[in-house]
């Protein structure tokens, strides 16, 4: 069996601390990133392959991972993002009549670096106490010094642009061309299940790259915008931002996901920030403050926008809150078609609680088209 052959392996965060494991299968090395936990029982492979998770250490709080093996559809995007992953029980069989390869294979093929038999309570617990911060797994168990010195190396979260790392690198078609209704897609880091959403609603997406200009958009005569999810820091995604007060001021549909969100929210003046330890998970409960419904959301974000600025902002509305810390979790521009929230209403995985903001999205559409046609 592959899991004999693992070796002794350790996390090393920033602040020193040290917990324990073994290497999956008999791989040797080190992966750097930030340290976050996702608290979903299933979805392991959407997770590990989504572009928002670029550059961060994966730690998985459900017991077994890979024991459902993994489905070439599956995927988020091309490739797994995330840096390296950390779990406690690694299963190296799988069971599902419908998987098609095992997850070990899945992460050799990816190169990627994973640890298992670790405490991950323990380490859970320590990242919500202490915040969520840089770290190295490694199999050098006996060269903490200079892991230590190759760690303080590495750039924080707070202020690091990742979008350019995960954003297509030349414009590309999704969806059905002879499509009612066309949408320019800003890719900052784009998952696969929001095209998906967007063309089972009778859309024809053209998505760009990170550092297209409002120009770019504009050619594919569109009759929304989007903004994608996407890793690391908003601040620093002027382009991006400049783009979005273009599109504002145009009076166009706009809708905007996690770092679209942020990026909508600082288009209007309101900062972001850097959470403690981010929401990332299948069951985070939202309400929604216009219709007073309860929502379950798929989430997965370590940056918010600024409440206190957003209730206080003339042209903003707050249209969802987090309920177990009161964040702002949607918003919406009280005189244009302008919306976003910050979890994934696409899933994948996670409930479809909030697929109705698709709708919303398309209803916008066409509300403006009869306008602009009057």
């Amino acid at each position: 069996m592959k899991y004999q052959k693992r070796k002794k392996a350790l996390i090393l965060l920033a602040d020193g601390t040290i917990f324990h494991g073994k290497a999956v299968g008999g791989k040797e090395g080190s992966a750097f990133g930030e340290v976050c936990f996702n608290t979903g029982m299933t979805g392991y492979q959407e997770i590990f392959t989504d572009p928002s998770y670029y550059g961060q250490l994966m730690v998985t709080t459900n017991a077994h991972i890979g024991n459902y093996g993994t489905n070439k559809d599956e995927v988020e995007s091309e490739g797994i993002k995330i840096a390296g992953l950390i779990c406690r029980n690694f299963s190296y069989q799988y069971s599902r009549p419908a998987a098609d390869d095992s997850l070990e294979d899945f992460l050799d093929r990816n190169n990627l670096l994973a640890i298992s038999d670790v405490d991950t309570r323990a380490l859970v617990s320590y990242i919500r106490d202490n915040g969520a911060m840089n770290a190295v797994i490694s199999t050098r168990v006996d060269d903490i010094e200079g892991l230590k010195k190759e760690l303080a190396a590495v750039p924080d979260m707070n202020g690091l642009e990742l979008a350019s790392k995960v954003s297509t690198k030349e414009p590309y078609f999704f969806g059905n061309e002879n499509a009612t209704y066309k949408i320019s897609a800003l890719d900052i880091g784009i998952k696969k299940n929001i095209l998906r959403n967007l063309a089972e609603r009778d859309c024809y997406i053209k998505v760009f790259p990170y550092d297209a200009s409002l120009s770019d958009l504009e050619a594919f005569e569109p009759d929304g915008y989007f903004l994608s999810n996407g890793p690391g820091d908003p601040q620093p995604l002027s382009n991006a931002i400049d783009l979005t007060k273009h599109i504002i001021e145009k009076g166009a549909p706009l809708f905007g996901i996690c770092l679209g969100h942020q990026v909508l929210a600082l288009a209007n003046g309101i900062s972001t920030y850097k959470m403690h330890h981010g929401h990332r998970g299948i069951n985070h409960p939202i309400m929604n403050l216009l219709t007073g419904k309860g929502e379950i959301t798929s989430q997965n974000h370590g940056f918010a926008i600024n409440r206190e600025e957003a209730e206080a902002h003339p042209d903003i509305e707050i249209t969802h809150l987090h309920l177990n810390d009161k964040t702002a979790a949607g918003i919406r521009m009280k005189n244009k078609p302008v919306f976003s929230v910050q979890y994934h209403p696409e899933a994948s995985p996670g409930p479809h609680d909030a697929t109705y903001l698709f709708d919303t999205f398309i209803d916008n559409i066409k509300k403006h088209k009869t306008e602009t046609v009057h």
